[in-house]
């Protein structure tokens, strides 16, 4: 057998009886003739606790303080997981991310890996250890601790997996796997078997909170499949892997939602040629993630230009956005926070026109207001008021037939 990966996010390690539980699932991987690598993140809500304390602290608390708060988290996964594994009379050790050479950017709090240094982790499996690594956390090459952003732990076991040329990549979590919607909003939602790396990735940035959407790109990019489990059942879950003819092709595989964006319109813009790029470099330069953009059509000159972009960056957006309008001499700029996005992905989309016009007649039927509209060949999303997204999220469920009882697909 060879190396396998294992990922378990915060609501899998919560307490005492699941971090034992997740102890006993990584020694029965092992007992089957495995090597085991296990990622973990902090317990239970520890990270939601932590920014809470800090912005008790300071209302714009250093990013670079905040990576060295929040990765504590994990190390106190790793250390009681590892003492967990130890009462079931097998070795293991704990190491943080700086310890097994995860090297990342300097982009704190929302770090991109860089490289991993797998050398130490080989060391310890091949004396028969299962080896215990904090997810959500690197290290910069001047020594800085940094942090992935939420869902970090994803992308920390895919790389490993990667570097490890891992046979099994698992990501537990609390869910059986993807579904083809939020079972919360929509309770006949089906799990889907299998997946693509596109479709899954479009899932990820449209709202889906199974696996985090650079965990999803780093497993493209370096051909890790990725299987999405759940800690406490035997559920197959979700196998996210490169298409293959074998794969089922669903016209639609989900329908997403996001309520974590805001909208902000910035009115009155010169329009003439290098305008947008005056808008959106300054974000890029403050590491600033724009979602959808519009611009409207010009008028006497002058337009509006309309984007989304993630709640917890509107603090650190705004004073650039205020210098923006000043330097182009724009009328002033509108925050929305009471928007969504709802989505539908599916690979099927491209032979099958016609879908994006379903879609728009589904929401006026339901009185739905379209704000902003944004495509790609497999994804089609729409800004919505955030008072309408539950009920938009099941009409376009059950429109496209993606219950258990009738999932609407085709067959390569």
């Amino acid at each position: 057998m060879g190396i396998v990966v294992q990922k378990f996010g915060g609501s899998s390690v919560a307490d005492v009886d699941k971090i034992k539980n997740v102890a006993r699932r990584a020694v029965a991987t092992k007992a089957e003739g495995n090597s085991v690598v296990v990622v973990v993140s902090a317990l239970g809500d520890t990270t939601d606790d932590l920014v809470e304390l800090a912005h008790q602290i300071s209302e714009k608390p250093p990013e670079r303080e905040m990576d060295m708060l929040l990765s504590t988290g994990e190390q106190i996964s790793v250390a009681l997981l590892a003492m967990a594994i130890h009462a079931l009379g097998h070795e293991a050790i704990s190491f943080t991310g700086y310890q097994v050479g995860i090297l990342t950017d300097d982009s704190h709090t929302k770090a991109k890996i860089l490289d991993v240094n797998s050398e130490r982790i080989l060391q310890e499996l091949n004396k028969g250890k299962i080896v215990i690594v904090a997810g959500f956390q690197g290290v910069t090459i001047d020594n800085d601790i940094t942090t992935l952003g939420r869902g970090g732990s994803d992308t920390t076991a895919v790389a490993l997996a990667a570097s490890l040329k891992a046979d099994k990549c698992e990501i537990y979590t609390d869910v059986d796997g993807v579904f083809t919607a939020d079972p919360r909003i929509v309770p006949d939602a089906s799990l889907v078997s299998e997946i693509t790396y596109e479709e899954m990735l479009e899932m990820a940035a449209t709202g889906a909170k199974v696996l985090q959407l650079r965990s999803v790109e780093y497993g493209r990019n370096n051909g890790v499949i990725i299987n999405v489990r759940c800690s406490f059942t035997d559920c197959a879950g979700t196998v996210v892997k490169e298409e293959d003819q074998g794969m089922e092709r669903p016209i639609i595989s989900g329908v997403t939602h996001d309520a974590s964006e805001g909208k902000i319109t910035i009115f009155g813009v010169p329009d003439r040629p290098g305008i947008a790029a005056k808008v959106f470099r300054p974000l890029a330069a403050s590491n600033i993630n724009v979602d959808m953009i519009v611009q409207n059509v010009s008028y006497e000159g002058f337009t509006d230009i309309s984007f989304t972009l993630g709640l917890d960056d509107v603090p650190r957006a705004e004073p650039t956005i205020q210098e923006i309008v000043r330097e182009l001499g724009a009328r002033g700029y509108d925050y929305n926070k009471d928007i969504a996005k709802v989505s539908i992905i599916g690979a099927g989309m491209k032979s099958h026109p016609g879908v994006a016009a379903e879609m728009f007649d589904v929401l006026a039927k339901n009185e739905i207001n379209i704000q902003m509209i944004s495509t790609s060949p497999i994804k089609i999303a729409c800004v919505i008021d955030a008072s309408n997204v539950e009920t938009a999220v099941r009409a376009l469920h059950e429109h496209f037939q993606l219950s258990e009882e009738a999932v609407t697909s085709e067959t390569l």
